[in-house]
């Protein structure tokens, strides 16, 4: 199988500094991934070596099966950084226009789609445009040509809630079209609305790698139990394999955070004079929070 990212011990290291580590990972042709981290995680750093635009210092990257270097795929991507660099002096059309002669994509009326429906005003100048303005031209940039691999850091940054909306609900549609599709979000739920996986990269390694639903379930989840009765202790709870923290809320409660099944929780939770047990589902937010706080299983 020829995947559409495919990673392998993807190293960088700039002097005695190491940004990423060893990195392994693969996305499939036709899915949606998130790729997820803290500032500083090596999230940037491995999206430039994906594009070709860094030298790995030790490892492979290959998109589509070939060195992403290779003009032939940098054709099929498109790109959307963090920081976006665009020419003040142009207008928005003439941008876009640009970009259409540099990719040789001459067929408009999808670009004239994206336009109208991410409320683009191509008669302005650049140099004229609020931060989510300018995201809003780069993204129907990186869509018009309908390149077979996405790679979007931050798409929303800027964004209105109805523009957001309209993104996503444009990104759902080409993943169902087959077009792979990398996010690097500030904003979890845009991941969860539109992702089957995520990968999580922390202190410049993965330490999660698999469907939303698997890292959900891997994250700590906050039970919360109220007693009748008398209170147990803390210690009672901290001793458990599955207890991750502990502590007393009020006069007759105590919240105990948790990772995996809970059966042995709710055993001894039972031997009391239970009021209420109360947990809500992680959320992927959750998750990350929990790998980020090293509560996670690192599957």
């Amino acid at each position: 199988m020829i995947f559409a990212i495919e990673c392998h011990g993807l190293t960088k290291a700039f002097g005695t500094l190491t940004a990423v580590r060893g990195l392994d990972a693969r996305v499939e042709q036709g899915s949606v991934v998130g790729f997820l981290g803290p500032n500083g995680a090596g999230k940037s750093t491995t999206i430039r070596m994906m594009l070709g635009l860094s030298v790995p210092t030790a490892g492979t990257v290959r998109v589509f099966g070939t060195d992403p270097r290779e003009p032939a795929v940098r054709g099929r991507i498109g790109y959307v950084p963090g920081e976006l660099r665009l020419d003040d002096r142009m207008t928005v059309a003439e941008t876009l226009e640009s970009w259409g002669r540099l990719r040789d994509h001459r067929e408009t009326s999808y670009r004239d789609e994206l336009i109208e429906r991410l409320s683009v005003d191509q008669s302005k100048r650049v140099a004229s445009l609020s931060t989510g303005n300018r995201r809003k031209v780069a993204l129907v940039g990186a869509l018009m040509a309908r390149p077979e691999l996405l790679i979007l850091d931050e798409p929303t940054n800027g964004l209105d809630p109805l523009v957001q909306h309209e993104l996503l609900t444009i990104l759902g549609a080409a993943a169902g079209s087959c077009h792979t599709i990398s996010l690097s979000p500030h904003v979890l739920r845009e991941v969860e609305r539109v992702s089957g996986s995520a990968i999580v990269i922390m202190q410049c390694e993965i330490v999660a790698d698999g469907p939303i639903e698997d890292l959900r379930a891997g994250a700590a989840r906050d039970f919360h139990a109220v007693f009748a009765g008398a209170v147990p202790s803390a210690k009672v709870f901290s001793r458990l394999i599955g207890t991750q923290h502990v502590e007393h809320v009020g006069a007759n409660a105590i919240r105990i955070s948790w990772v995996g099944p809970p059966r042995e929780l709710l055993e001894v939770v039972s031997r009391y004079d239970l009021s209420s047990l109360t947990a809500p589902e992680p959320n992927l937010e959750t998750a990350f929070l929990s790998f980020y706080s090293g509560g996670g299983d690192g599957a």
